[in-house]
């Protein structure tokens, strides 16, 4: 399948990669397998909303942002294999900033594993972590990162 025909037909631009906030890359590729470093819901540099999910931030609007940080993974894991190249998704893990008491961590990376099913079908099923964290780095309510499948 050609992803980037796919995400033309979805109206959907993969965001450059964003520069990393500490001493890591955002990617790396090990054989035949592409692991992303957590990924934040970045746009042009800057998140859309802070704070802890079920508090300061919806559930919804953490579904959004879930959205928008796996497209950030995919940028990323395309860095180092090239789009095309991607033959599944294995694996996601999700991490949500948690306000004490919320439990709804699952339905908020939805927005992430969703978004996949609409790019690459079946190719984009995968298994799954969906985690309530104390904190996330620069206050983000969620980080995606993903366990990639590459063409030899």
């Amino acid at each position: 399948m050609n992803w980037e025909q796919r995400l033309n037909e979805l109206h959907i631009d993969l965001p450059p990669v964003a520069p990393p906030v500490a001493a890591y890359v955002p990617a790396k590729r090990a054989g035949n397998v592409v692991y992303t470093s957590g990924q934040l819901a970045f746009v042009d540099g800057k998140l859309g909303v802070t704070g802890k999910v079920g508090d300061q931030v919806t559930a919804d609007e953490a579904y959004a942002e879930a959205r928008v940080a796996v497209l950030n993974a995919v940028a990323a894991a395309a860095s180092v294999c090239g789009l095309n190249n991607i033959k599944s998704i294995v694996k996601v893990v999700g991490f949500v900033n948690s306000a004490e008491g919320f439990t709804g961590q699952a339905g908020v990376i939805n927005g992430a594993s969703e978004m996949l099913g609409a790019i690459f079908g079946q190719a984009g099923q995968h298994a799954r972590s969906a985690v309530g964290v104390a904190e996330l780095p620069l206050d983000a309510a969620v980080e995606v990162e993903l366990i990639v499948e590459v063409e030899d």
